[in-house]
């Protein structure tokens, strides 16, 4: 089960947790952030939404490249990941129950001027469900290393021996299979594995299967986005490795999206290639003039 690897967990100049209280957020109703601002006068403000096993931090080195272009940013964990709580039911975690939590912080943020929506693999798929909800202040929408439906392959088959894993070995037998399985972490700095390992005890359990649930069964809903008619952007790394490119450039070209490809980057271009990956972003929402 890969999971995402920010090059660094420092907070940049800038950059500040938070937290944020939406009134119309279904409870627990609190969502961790990072948030970015450049100042007032500047471009849309931009809604970050991480993956499955993600967090806020997957999207860390992105943010002051958008707030030096003008766009304020937030990035949030979704319930139960990381710092946000979560529901204890399942029910609390389907794409529908997450993105109402996803719209009470767009419309906690927006201002009034709308904003720009990036969904990270799962996380695409939640706001992909925001806009069919109710697309009303979503300037546009990027679907960033997502898929048009259920996830396959052999992410899959991790997604499906989760429930096992965790009634067999707990928590903590997942952590040490998911160290052990994962050779990217042989040499990583101390403060990086040790956000790896609070982010894993820190992310519930209930909430962990129940999303990996959603993955394994989520509809493709690419006809019904695509009648929206909202500015879509389909991009990710170019040795993806959960939804396939070409799968992924099917689903873009079913939406009549803006496609683009992230060289050097597989499924989290955001940690992965950055800078590439910001300027991509910046100039799909200057063709909106937002």
């Amino acid at each position: 089960m890969p999971v995402s690897l920010p090059p660094s967990v420092a907070l940049p100049r800038g950059v500040r947790a938070g937290c944020l209280r939406p009134r119309a957020a279904p409870p627990p109703g609190e969502f961790a952030t990072l948030d970015a601002s450049p100042g007032p006068g500047g471009r849309a403000r931009v809604v970050l939404v991480p993956g499955f096993t993600g967090s806020k931090e997957d999207f860390l080195p992105l943010l002051p490249l958008l707030a030096a272009a003008g766009h304020p940013a937030t990035a949030i964990d979704l319930p139960g990941q990381f710092e946000s709580p979560g529901p204890e039911e399942p029910a609390g975690y389907t794409i529908e129950s997450l993105a109402a939590g996803v719209r009470a912080v767009v419309d906690h943020v927006a201002d009034g001027t709308g904003v720009h929506l990036v969904g990270h693999s799962f996380g695409g798929l939640v706001a992909r469900q925001v806009v069919l909800d109710d697309p009303r202040g979503v300037l546009s929408l990027t679907l960033l290393g997502s898929g048009p439906g259920a996830i396959g392959g052999g992410r899959a088959a991790g997604i499906e021996m989760l429930p096992g894993l965790l009634a067999e070995r707990g928590v903590d037998g997942l952590w040490e299979i998911v160290e052990a399985g994962d050779p990217r972490r042989a040499n990583l700095p101390p403060d990086i594995r040790d956000f790896l390992r609070r982010r894993h005890f820190g992310t519930n359990p209930v909430g962990l299967v129940a999303m990996g649930d959603q993955l394994l069964t989520a509809p493709d809903r690419v006809a019904d986005l695509s009648a929206i008619g909202l500015a879509i952007f389909v991009l990710h790394g170019e040795g993806d490795d959960a939804w396939p490119p070409d799968v992924q450039a099917a689903m873009a070209d079913r939406l009549g999206a803006r496609y683009a490809v992230v060289p050097g980057a597989m499924h989290s271009p955001a940690c992965e290639a950055p800078e590439p990956t910001g300027r991509l972003l910046i100039d799909f929402w200057a063709a909106s003039g937002r």
